[in-house]
């Protein structure tokens, strides 16, 4: 049904990541955890391996499904993935922002036609800003952007609101800049979420499920975990009392 940013309990808020080469593997999780978490994340790991098979897979599971293509090619091509993967059922994907506003323009129009044309719910299209992998060093001796990585995301936002994306992939820190200049009707996705009990990998920017709360965030992307504890209900439940926790504390 696509995100939204109202009315989320903790479940709804968990984004777990299917990182993984296998359809029977996608099928254990998928049936383990769709009740403690909001959806399932596809990204170019599995879809490389698998492509509409996990898709088609996840949905007769009864799941919800956020694509994680990160897609940055010209504006028709990107525009035209996106149409395909609604008319497969899928109406969350995500873009870089820093493939500029014509493709992302070209994208959300094309993507709303589509959804109207084949009677699908209305889509849900998050931009990308700086990947979790990005540190500051990154930014600025190999891409050679001069901004800080906050003042950077923060650009890439504006973007993403001139577009008309419907919201933006970001960290926690940078959340919180994000969530007093825009609207709270812009959604937020932050990835790299990791628990204080979890071993980091191999993200730099990475925050706890507290603190995505407390920054505004809407959704969380967690995959290692939950994914790889020995308990995935135990490691899901955890988490859900965590997001519980913080946001008793945001309300008061």
């Amino acid at each position: 049904m696509g995100f939204n940013n109202t009315n989320l309990t903790a479940k709804d808020r968990i984004v777990l990541a299917l990182d993984t080469d296998s359809l029977e593997e996608v099928e254990r999780l998928v049936t383990l955890l769709k009740d403690y978490v909001g959806c399932f994340k596809v990204g170019p790991q599995l879809f490389t391996s698998c492509a509409y098979d996990a898709i088609d897979l996840i949905k007769k599971l009864g799941a919800e499904i956020y694509f994680d293509g990160k897609f940055h090619d010209i504006p028709s091509t990107v525009a035209k993935a996106g149409s395909n993967l609604i008319k497969r059922g899928v109406t969350t994907f995500s873009a870089h922002l820093a493939g500029g506003t014509k493709m992302l323009t070209t994208t959300v129009k094309v993507a709303r036609e589509t959804a109207k044309k084949f009677n699908m719910p209305a889509p849900t299209i998050l931009g990308v800003t700086l990947l979790s992998s990005f540190g500051q060093r990154t930014l600025t001796e190999e891409l050679n952007v001069k901004m800080n990585i906050d003042e950077y995301v923060s650009h890439l936002t504006y973007l993403a609101k001139e577009s008309k994306i419907d919201g933006v992939i970001a960290s926690a820190s940078e959340a919180r800049k994000i969530r007093k200049e825009f609207s709270d009707e812009f959604i937020i996705l932050c990835p790299a979420i990791r628990p204080t009990w979890s071993v980091v990998n191999d993200q730099i920017r990475v925050v706890t499920p507290a603190d995505a709360i407390r920054s505004g965030v809407d959704y969380m992307v967690v995959g290692r975990p939950i994914t790889a504890a020995d308990d995935p209900i135990a490691a899901a439940n955890l988490i859900i009392d965590e997001i519980e926790q913080a946001s008793k504390t945001v309300e008061v």
